[in-house]
């Protein structure tokens, strides 16, 4: 029986419709866990370390494929991990410049995928939350610096914000220690609306606790769909 390696940066909570979803597209080709396919799942709760040993566990178990989601920093890794072993990843940032295949044509090597390219969507969603906030004057950016897609992200985030006559504060987060500073800056310095990164530390419904005064007031615009507050 085939078996495929299913690894996540995020927990099973936050992915959960996901894993659904990827249930029933494995039905849909006439695969059906447990009778006909195994899945390992991994799932490394934000951690990149676990991250990094799980995908290397994987690669030891000869898996017939990974299937890498969550986001680039989870396909990175699976595909630093072997070169033999198929990979398919879901990423939100353009593939080729991070390194994860060649081109759009011919992605050469062993991984290929599906890029929803959210990046080149962040003008458009500040446009949105700018609608929220017609007399607003900054936007906040919630950020994890040490993500793959940060870089890029805060500088199309900074060229939209300019473009509509914005302020934008990056407030950068790592753990779940540091969301009550971050939120403390953001109501310190006003800003009235919050843009959530895409990352996927983001999706494990870390926005509670010291952050709920102001989460709770400003609109918020996630990068992600699947983003759970």
């Amino acid at each position: 029986m085939p078996v495929i390696g299913f690894l996540n940066i995020a927990s099973a909570r936050a992915f959960a419709g996901f894993v659904a979803a990827f249930h029933r597209g494995l039905n849909a080709g006439g695969y059906v866990e447990g009778r006909n396919v195994a899945i390992e799942y991994r799932w490394a709760e934000g951690d990149f370390d676990r991250l990094r040993e799980q995908a290397a566990d994987l690669v030891r178990r000869h898996v017939a494929v990974i299937v890498a989601t969550g986001g680039t920093t989870t396909a990175l890794l699976a595909k630093n991990a072997t070169e033999t072993i198929p990979v398919l990843f879901i990423s939100g940032a353009n593939p080729v410049d991070e390194g994860l295949v060649t081109s759009f044509s011919r992605p050469e090597g062993n991984a290929t995928g599906v890029s929803v390219y959210a990046s080149e969507l962040v003008g458009k969603r500040l446009q949105l939350l700018r609608e929220l906030l017609p007399r607003g004057t900054m936007v906040a950016l919630l950020g994890n610096p040490t993500g793959v897609v940060h870089k890029l992200e805060t500088k199309d985030l900074e060229q939209a914000a300019d473009a509509a006559g914005l302020q934008l504060l990056v407030l950068e987060v790592t753990a779940e220690s540091g969301f009550e500073a971050a939120f403390a800056s953001a109501l310190q310095q006003r800003a009235g609306g919050l843009f959530v990164s895409a990352d996927a530390f983001f999706t494990q419904g870390h926005l509670t606790g010291g952050g709920k005064p102001y989460t709770a007031t400003a609109p918020k615009y996630p990068g992600r769909p699947d983003f759970q507050p």
